[in-house]
C-alpha cells in the first residue's frame, strides 16, 4: 500500500500466496499458519463474550483474503468487510469469500460510514504504507470505529534479523519499511486511540512447535517475528 492510487499489489496478487509461502519456507509453515494466528490471537484477546457478538469487523489492507476465513472461524455472527487498494487482490477475495463484503480503498477515505466498525485489524499493511501517510490512515481506522472500538496492528519485528531477512527477500516486499513497536504505539496515540499495548508474537519455527504454547508467557520479550498494536477508539 504505497498509496491509494498505485495499487502495487496488483502486480502479485495472482502470485501472492506462492510468494508469500517461498518466502516463510524456512519457517516450515503455510502463509496459512500465519494468518490463522493472528486472528486466533485476536479472538484471545476478545475473550468468547465477545467473539460471539454481531460485530462489525474491518480487514484493513485484506489482499486476497487470507484472514477472511479465520475471521469468520472465530466471530462467527460477525459481519466482515474486506478493503484494499488492490483490485485485482479484491477480486480474488470475493470469489473466495461469498459470504464477506468487500471494496475499494479510496484515494484519502475509507468507504464506511463513521462509527460503523467494532473491530480493525491491519495484518502486515502498515509498512507497506508510506510513513508520512499512516498517522493519517489511523486517524481514518479511528473515524469509522465505534467508541470502545478495537483496533490491531499486526506488524514485522525489525530487532529479528530472520524477521529483516525474509522481508529483505520477498519480492511483493520491496517497498517495505518496517514499524519499530514505539512507531506504532505513537501511531496509535496520535490517531486518538488510547490504551496502547504491544505484544511480540511468532516466536518458534515448526521444528520447535513444541514450545508454541509457552508464547503468550513471552508477549514482552522482543524477539518474536512479529508484533500486535493494541489500542481503542
Amino acid at each position: 500500500m504505497t498509496t491509494p492510487t498505485e495499487p502495487h499489489f496488483d502486480h502479485y496478487a495472482r502470485r501472492y500466496h506462492d510468494l508469500h509461502k517461498e518466502a516463510v519456507r524456512g519457517s516450515g509453515e503455510e502463509p496459512e499458519y500465519f494468518a490463522a494466528y493472528k486472528i486466533s490471537y485476536m479472538a484471545d484477546r476478545l475473550g468468547d463474550e465477545v467473539a460471539a457478538r454481531p460485530l462489525a469487523l474491518l480487514d484493513f489492507g485484506c489482499g486476497i483474503g487470507n484472514s477472511i476465513p479465520h475471521l469468520a472461524r472465530h466471530f462467527p455472527n460477525a459481519s466482515i468487510h474486506g478493503l484494499d487498494v488492490s483490485g485485482e487482490s479484491v477480486g480474488i477475495a470475493q470469489a473466495a469469500n461469498p459470504g464477506a463484503s468487500f471494496g475499494l480503498i479510496g484515494e484519502t477515505a475509507l468507504p464506511l460510514s463513521d462509527a460503523s466498525m467494532d473491530i480493525a485489524l491491519a495484518a502486515c499493511v502498515y509498512h507497506h504504507i508510506a510513513p508520512a501517510e499512516r498517522l493519517r490512515w489511523t486517524t481514518e481506522l479511528r473515524r469509522v470505529l465505534k467508541p470502545g472500538g478495537q483496533l490491531f496492528i499486526f506488524e514485522h519485528n525489525p530487532l529479528n534479523p530472520l524477521t529483516r531477512k525474509v522481508v529483505r527477500e520477498c519480492p511483493f516486499d520491496d517497498d517495505a519499511i518496517l514499524l519499530p513497536r514505539r512507531e506504532s504505539l505513537d501511531l496509535l496515540r496520535d490517531g486518538g486511540f488510547t490504551g496502547g499495548t504491544v505484544d511480540y508474537i511468532v516466536f518458534f519455527p515448526k521444528m520447535l512447535s513444541a514450545l508454541r504454547p509457552i508464547e503468550k508467557l513471552l508477549g514482552k520479550v522482543p524477539l518474536g517475528a512479529q508484533y500486535v498494536a493494541h489500542g481503542y477508539a
